[in-house]
C-alpha cells in the first residue's frame, strides 16, 4: 500500500498534512511521535475509517482505497485500535472467530480455512489455554491479545496496529513485538504499527516514521530516524541515542531532572 500526500482533517482542521507512506509486503513500519501528532489517524486513514481529503491511497496492484467494497478491504487490510469494547458473553474463540467474517458468504456460509486460521491466531498470541474463558473476565492485557487474535485470523496481507502494546506485561509486550516480526518475516505481511516506546520501535522496524505536527519529520531506517536531533526536536526534550554493545540495537534516553546525574550516553 502506498499514500500519497495524504491530508487528514476533523471538520475543518487539518490534522496530518501531506504525509507519504509506503506498506510493503514482508516489512515493518512503524510511526513515532509526540501525542498528537497524527500518527492514530494517518493509520486509521490507511483503514479508511477516516478518509482523507486530498491525496490518494492505492495497492500495489493499482487498486484505490477508496473504490474497494467493505468485504474486499477487509480481506486486504485489518486494524487493531487502541479502544475497542467486546459485546457480552463471548468466550475468546468466538471473539477470534469474528475475524473470520470477510472470508463468510454473505448469510455466514461455509468458511474451510476457519478454525485453522482462528487456531493459529490464538497459538501466536498465548490464548489456546483460554479459549472457552469469557472474554468479560479478561484482564486488560488478555483482552488485548484477544482482540490482536481476531486480526490476525482476518489472514490479510497488510495489518495496521495502533499501540498494541497498551496494557501489556513485560514478558507479553515483547511477544506481541516478535509476532510482529513473525507476520513480516515467515508470512510475508506488511505491517504498519504505532509504537510510544522508542526501544521497541528501533528493535522492530524496518523503516521509521516520525510524525510531528501533522507532517513526515523524517523517514527511513531506524539509525537514520532516531537520531538525537531529530527526537530531540520532536519531543522538546534532550534524548540521548547509543548504540547496545550487547545486540547492535539503538537505546534511547530522555534526560529530565530526574536522571541528570552520571555519565550520559554520546548523542547520535
Amino acid at each position: 500500500m502506498r499514500a500519497r500526500e495524504v491530508d487528514v482533517a476533523y471538520g475543518r482542521d487539518v490534522v496530518v498534512h501531506g504525509a507519504s507512506i509506503s506498506l510493503v509486503a514482508g516489512e515493518v513500519t512503524v510511526l513515532i511521535g509526540p501525542n498528537g501528532s497524527g500518527k492514530s489517524t494517518l493509520l486509521r486513514a490507511l483503514a479508511r475509517l477516516h478518509p482523507p481529503v486530498a491525496g490518494a491511497v492505492s495497492f500495489a496492484d493499482g487498486a484505490e482505497l477508496r473504490a474497494l467494497s467493505g468485504k474486499d478491504l477487509a480481506r486486504r487490510i485489518t486494524l487493531l485500535s487502541q479502544q475497542r469494547t467486546a459485546p457480552g458473553g463471548l468466550s475468546v474463540r468466538e471473539l477470534v472467530e469474528f475475524g473470520r467474517h470477510p472470508h463468510r458468504s454473505r448469510w455466514g456460509g461455509r468458511d474451510p480455512e476457519g478454525p485453522a486460521a482462528v487456531e493459529r491466531a490464538m497459538a501466536l498470541t498465548g490464548l489456546a489455554g483460554i479459549a472457552d474463558r469469557p472474554v468479560q473476565a479478561l484482564s486488560g492485557g488478555q483482552a488485548q491479545r484477544v482482540w490482536l487474535a481476531s486480526c490476525l485470523a482476518q489472514d490479510t496481507e497488510l495489518v495496521l496496529l495502533d499501540e498494541p502494546t497498551t496494557f501489556l506485561d513485560l514478558r507479553y509486550q515483547v511477544e506481541i513485538l516478535d509476532v510482529i516480526r513473525a507476520l513480516a518475516d515467515e508470512h510475508g505481511v506488511g505491517v504498519g504499527v504505532v509504537l510510544h516506546d522508542l526501544d521497541q520501535a528501533a528493535a522492530v522496524a524496518d523503516r521509521v516514521l516520525l510524525l510531528e505536527d501533522g507532517r513526515v519529520a523524517a523517514e527511513g531506517a531506524p539509525d537514520e530516524v532516531l537520531t538525537s536531533a531529530n527526537l530531540t526536536r520532536a519531543y522538546g526534550i534532550q534524548v540521548d541515542v547509543e548504540v547496545d554493545p550487547a545486540d547492535g540495537h539503538l537505546r534511547t534516553r530522555a534526560v529530565g531532572r530526574f536522571n541528570t546525574s552520571g555519565v550520559r550516553a554520546p548523542s547520535a
